[in-house]
Order: structure tokens, then sequence, then C-alpha cells
């Protein structure tokens, strides 16, 4: 058995009057991320982990933000493209990890539903899927609520 780790990292700053969205769940929230698609910070860093577990670049190489063809696209989507370059090198999902770094609002009542999101886009058991919660304790970017950091590791096997 062939197996493959690969981690990743995004970060988006937020900004007032846009939408929220985290692993594929719309958070309530006056603030939302600034991005080319729909911003969903730890799908991008989930991604990157898929694509760095085969040495597939990074998401800005699949899904430029030069292009017009993913302005505002449902990061679902790109996740679903990334797990079929997954498939089609014979690997599978074994399990995820994430990290989301947020200080305001509070998105810990959202993981189960996150972890439900994730899974059924991947198409893995949500036992496979973990999201966990956290802020900088008002340190930083994040903790100044700037903006969001997330960090992703997958594992994958063949």
């Amino acid at each position: 058995m062939d197996i493959r780790i690969g981690q990743g990292y995004d970060v988006h700053a937020l900004a007032a009057g846009l939408p929220m969205w985290l692993c594929g769940v719309q958070v309530p929230s006056e603030t939302g991320f600034v991005a080319h698609s729909d911003g969903d910070v730890a799908i991008h860093a989930l991604c990157d982990a898929l694509l760095g577990a085969l040495a597939l670049g990074d998401i800005g190489h699949h899904f430029p933000d030069t292009s017009q063809e993913w302005k505002g696209v449902d990061s679902k989507i790109l996740l679903r493209k990334v797990c079929s370059l997954v498939a089609e090198r014979g690997y599978s999902v074994s399990n995820v990890d994430i990290t989301i770094a947020l200080q305001a609002p509070k998105i810990g009542y959202l993981v189960p539903e996150m972890r439900e999101c994730l899974a059924g886009v991947m198409g893995v058991d949500v036992s496979r899927v973990s999201v966990k919660a956290t802020t900088t304790e008002k340190l930083g970017f994040v903790g100044r609520g700037e903006g969001c950091e997330v960090w992703a590791v997958a594992l994958l096997k063949q």
C-alpha cells in the first residue's frame, strides 16, 4: 500500500457585507472573506493538502484567480475536482484534519455540519473528517478580526 500525506495552508482577509463560507457551510456573520471564489478558506487549504500529497501543485495552479471561469465559484466544486484528480491517480482519502483560526464569530457549533458537508463532497465517511476551530487569543491579524487562517492535512492511500 502506498500512502501519501499533504499539508495545506490558506488565509483570507475579512470585510463587512461579504458572505462567510467555511467547509461548505455558510456561517452567520456580518463579515465574510475577500476572495476571487466564494472565499471558503478551509476548503482551499484542504485542496492544497490533497494536491500536495500527490505533488500536483496548489489550488492556484489548477484554479487561477485570474480566470473568470472561477470567479465567485462555490469552493465545493473545486474540492470535487481535486478529489477527481486524486481518484484518477488511483488514490483515495484516508483522512483529513483541518484547523480553523478565527477570532469571531464563534463557529464550534457548526463543526458537525462542516464535517458532514466535507465528507459528502469527498465521498468518505464523516469519521474520516476532522474539523477544529480555535482563536488566536486576540493576537495577530486573526485576533484583531482582520482575517482567518486555516491549516489542513490529508492522508491518501493507494
